[in-house]
């Protein structure tokens, strides 16, 4: 995909949805959620508003109706928002098949984002955005801690999850390292609770401090 090369660990949620006016704040909605419980340091509403355009834009420029899918991908210092669907035109502000509408939406995307773009697929097309997340101690925290629940996945699954599930499956592998790490303290003569107190003014110090 121009603009974007994968090298590094990362986090992806699939959301099909229908190019339905009601299905657009029910997107928009989704994403904030998966968004918040990501801890990605973004503008959330910044980033609705980046999801109901490229939405929007199916609903008007591919027909209501037509099948789409919002990816949320975040890696590294950037959270990139695609959507596919079925139709091969790309538009610009520029083409003539663009009208007032799409032209102001696509000025937008621009403005809101560091990089975007539209790529042919096989089954249609891709309008793709990224949005910075600011590096900083929290994000490189969070790429370890993918890096490190991706391996436990594969380990304690037998197998990392795809797709819809895999976000629930590294949630799931999250308090199951935890869980490991209590009983491998206290094997250690450690008191988890201690570990769990120490943990969480760590955790606190940095929050305060950022």
């Amino acid at each position: 995909m121009p603009g974007y090369e994968v090298t590094e660990p990362r986090l992806r949620c699939v959301l099909p949805f229908q190019a339905e006016p009601a299905e657009v704040s029910l997107l928009r909605r989704a994403a904030a959620k998966q968004l918040s419980q990501w801890g990605v340091p973004v503008p959330v509403d910044e980033a609705e508003l980046l999801v109901t355009e490229l939405a929007t834009n199916v609903v008007k420029h591919v027909g209501e109706g037509a099948s789409a899918t919002l990816i949320l991908e975040w890696k590294g210092e950037r959270l990139r928002l695609e959507v596919h669907d079925t139709c091969k035109t790309l538009l610009s502000p520029k083409t003539a098949e663009c009208d007032d509408v799409c032209g102001r939406g696509l000025h937008l995307l621009a403005s809101l984002s560091v990089d975007w773009g539209t790529v042919l697929t096989a089954a249609g097309k891709v309008v793709w955005c990224e949005i910075s997340t600011g590096a900083g101690s929290d994000c490189q925290r969070m790429k370890r801690a993918a890096a490190v629940l991706e391996n436990y996945q594969d380990v304690w699954l037998g197998g990392a999850l795809q797709g819809g599930r895999r976000d629930e499956g590294l949630a799931e592998s999250a308090v199951a390292l935890i869980v490991d790490l209590l009983h491998w303290s206290a094997a250690r003569g450690h008191d988890p609770d201690d570990m769990l107190d120490r943990a969480q003014m760590h955790y606190e110090a940095e929050t305060d401090a950022a």
